[in-house]
């Protein structure tokens, strides 16, 4: 039987979601001490989190942040907010779906059914975790994390696919159109300046990790990432 953390602090909604979805074949433990989210997923092992946005304690961004440094397992928000910047966030942040309250049970059912197909079905990929290497430097596209030796730092979803484009092409220099492209859909209503923003964090987050200036502004064309031998020998 597959399981389900269900972290609603609105108990009367949580009572009713769990019995709905146990009554369909999951084991569904709802979460009652909200300090200690990423404990309880840990000791359950979940399949799949369902989770509101506004929780006491921390907001659920970053309760998915933090699961997402352990497990790549889908992760659905539920919340009464349908602003489409929240959409967004929950995206940026690691979350697979975002159902908006009020809500039809079956609407739920369905969604957590397809997550669990795509991730665990007999049509999923292996389950082995994708990993982006440039030498001791790896990236864990599908859980936003990058680690340098025994350091890690949190990605967004942005950022994550900004540097994965970047590490498969070491050595190389990527575009910026490319870059756009690859991170919105529909870059032409993207302020131009959007992409320096992402790369002045991205530029931060390897300082973090002790690989400053491994990211090279390649003037008229794009960016580059040093491989990470070469930038050995030239100091890093």
């Amino acid at each position: 039987m597959q399981s389900i953390l269900l972290v609603e602090d609105d108990a009367k909604l949580a009572g009713l979601l769990s019995s709905y979805l146990n009554r369909n074949g999951f084991q569904v433990y709802v979460v009652d001490d909200f300090r200690h989210v990423l404990d309880e997923f840990l000791k359950i092992g979940a399949d799949l989190v369902l989770m509101d946005v506004n929780l006491p304690q921390f907001d659920g961004y970053y309760w998915c942040r933090q699961i997402r440094t352990h497990s790549i397992c889908p992760i659905l928000f539920i919340s009464a907010r349908d602003n489409g910047m929240d959409q967004v966030m929950a995206l940026e942040h690691g979350a697979d779906d975002y159902i908006t309250k009020p809500f039809q049970y079956e609407v739920v059912l369905a969604k957590v059914r397809s997550q669990l197909r795509r991730a665990y079905g007999t049509y999923a990929a292996a389950q082995q975790e994708v990993k982006v290497r440039n030498g001791p430097l790896v990236l864990y596209p599908e859980r936003f994390v990058l680690e340098h030796q025994n350091l890690t730092v949190e990605l967004t979803q942005k950022e994550s696919v900004l540097v994965e484009a970047l590490m498969s092409k070491v050595g190389r220099v990527v575009g910026r159109e490319r870059l756009l492209e690859l991170m919105w859909e529909d870059q032409h209503f993207i302020d131009d300046n959007t992409l320096n923003v992402y790369i002045t964090r991205v530029r931060r987050k390897l300082k973090d990790l002790g690989v400053e200036d491994l990211l090279e502004t390649v003037r008229g064309a794009g960016y580059r990432l040093l491989d990470l031998g070469t930038a050995a020998q030239e100091g890093l």
